[in-house]
Order: C-alpha cells, then structure tokens, then sequence
C-alpha cells in the first residue's frame, strides 16, 4: 500500500553550539584510526550520524540537530576523512569496512541500540548498515536520498544533472578530453589516483566543485578555493566509492533488500529541487518500504543546511525524543 506524503509544521532553527563531553581516535582493522565524539546528554537517547560523501567528514553543525538534553550524538569521521587517519587513503576503505566501524563504535560505547541519521551517501550507508544488523537500530533518519544505483550515478554523472548546469559541467567534464567524457568517474580516477600530486589537486578540486555548485538552490557568489586537504579526501574516496558502485553485491541491492527493515520506522526528507539526488528515489524507497513515511520540502534542494531540510529534520528529531 503506497505511504501517504508527511507534512512538516513550524519552521525550526538549530540548537545552540555545543562541544563533546568524550572524543577518541578508534584504531579499527585495515590500519585506520577512526576519529569518533559524543556530545548531549550522556544518558540520553543514542543517535548516531553518518556523513555524506563519502570523503566528507563530520562537522561541529551536525551536533545541532539533535536537543542536547534528550539526546546522546554520535558522530564519527569514516576512513579517511576529516580526523581519521591514514587521510586520503582508500585502502581497505569499503562500505563493509565502514559497516564494520560502525559496529565497533556502538560496541565501544556500550550502546544496544540507536537511531540512525544520515544524507546522501549517509542514507546509503545507514540504509546498509540497517540491512545487516537490523536489531540496532531504532529508527532511520533519512535526508538527500541516494541508493548506489547505476541510475543514480549515470544522472549526476553522465549529463542528467548536466542539463541543468551546463555551465557547471564544462567546468567540470572539460578537464577531460571529449573522448575520455563518456566515463567521467573512470577517467577522473587516472588523475585522482596518478603520480603527480598538482593534477590529483587540480581534479580534486573540480570533483568537489561540481558537487558544491548543485547542493543547494541559492548558491555564495563567493565559493573560494576548497582546501587541498580536504578537496583530495572527498573526491578520491568518494569516485573509489562509485567507480566500484559502492562495493554492493549488486545494482540495485538496497531495494532488493528492504524486507529486512520493513518493521523499522522510517522518516525521509527529501527537497524538492534536489538537483544530485532527485527525489524519485525517496518516493520509490517510501513506496517500498511500509514503515516508512516522507517529507517533502518544496523549496528546497540537496543541502543540509538549507532551512527547510534543517527544519524538517530537527522537526522528526524532536518528535522522537
């Protein structure tokens, strides 16, 4: 039976800014060093954060979207990115790796259960993640919807989303030559992953870009310059990731494997204008999934922070507190 479309109320603005009452670097398998935080109520209900990318790393404004008197916030930097360690580095760096952090974080916590949040590549993985061990997690949190499908990838990178930003795109595809634009993730990964480091900069940067300039539907006219650091994070993790579709066992694994979370509750926000994940994939997943509902904001794109995304969300998170 198709879920009915959720409706948010009152707009809402992010909690105070807070700071972590426990921070440590997790050494897992494979010779990482996982940097994971707690911040809120050390006795409150656990919820647990997945950034995007992937390649993104955690920031101190995700603390926000949670009451810090009601909840215990988890957040991590997955292989690579941001604090963790070896940066960059995308050995031994798989979604099963990640899956397997993830484990040993709630583990090392002490925690039985919690509430999984995650955007865009951390809806994939939290939807993964919930796949496996569906008798941790609590309730899923979803925003920015993507699933690891060829589909997906082929429309933000193979002149779906293009069309829409061709100015974006000459930006971007131009690095390469005409001949190599046919396989932009396979191509880009020659350089992201060569021996000279100015062209691993160079594209770095470009990927990351492209990505930036279709997040959200008001954009800075200001940008600036990504960092260097973090440009060569977030890209060469995040084509390893889609140049080997995820490592999933097959395309289109996250639907196929819905009826192991179809008693877990679900609660999806999607922006309507979401220009890298569009929302034909969250209706899909709201379709398929019983326990799930959606929430569609209407002027609104891919970002985190636009404020009808943050609303919503803070919106869910109060409910379930």
């Amino acid at each position: 039976m198709r879920n009915s479309e959720s409706q948010i109320g009152a707009s809402r603005n992010l909690y105070p800014v807070i700071q972590p009452f426990n921070q440590l670097m997790l050494e897992v398998p494979g010779d990482h060093t996982i940097y994971v935080e707690e911040c809120g109520n050390p006795n409150g209900i656990p919820v647990v954060v997945f950034h995007g990318g992937p390649g993104g790393g955690c920031s101190p404004g995700m603390r926000r979207f949670f009451h810090p008197e009601f909840y215990r916030i988890i957040l991590f930097d997955q292989r690579g990115c941001g604090r963790s360690r070896p940066h960059a580095s995308v050995e031994n760096n798989t979604t099963w790796d990640l899956v397997a952090d993830i484990e040993l974080i709630r583990q090392k916590l002490g925690i039985e259960n919690w509430i999984v949040f995650g955007g865009s590549w951390g809806a994939t993985l939290a939807l993964v993640y919930a796949q496996t061990h569906p008798d941790r997690v609590n309730h899923l949190v979803l925003r920015g919807v993507f699933t690891m499908t060829k589909a997906e990838l082929d429309w933000f990178y193979g002149g779906g989303a293009a069309a829409f930003f061709p100015d974006e795109w000459e930006h971007f595809a131009g690095l390469l030559p005409r001949e190599e634009r046919d396989d932009v993730i396979g191509n880009y990964a020659k350089r992201l992953f060569s021996n000279n480091e100015d062209v691993q900069v160079r594209f770095a940067r470009a990927w990351t870009e492209w990505e930036s300039a279709l997040a959200a539907l008001e954009q800075s006219p200001n940008r600036g310059v990504v960092p260097a650091a973090y440009a060569l994070a977030f890209a060469r993790i995040e084509n390893h990731y889609f140049h080997n579709a995820g490592f999933l066992r097959e395309n289109g694994q996250i639907f196929k494997d819905l009826h192991k979370i179809e008693h877990i509750p679900g609660s999806i926000v999607q922006g309507r204008y979401d220009m890298i994940c569009p929302p034909q994939t969250a209706y899909r997943l709201r379709d398929n999934w019983p326990a799930a509902r959606l929430f569609t904001v209407p002027d609104a794109g891919h970002s985190l922070s636009e404020p009808g995304i943050t609303s919503a969300l803070i919106t869910i998170m109060d409910e379930l507190s």
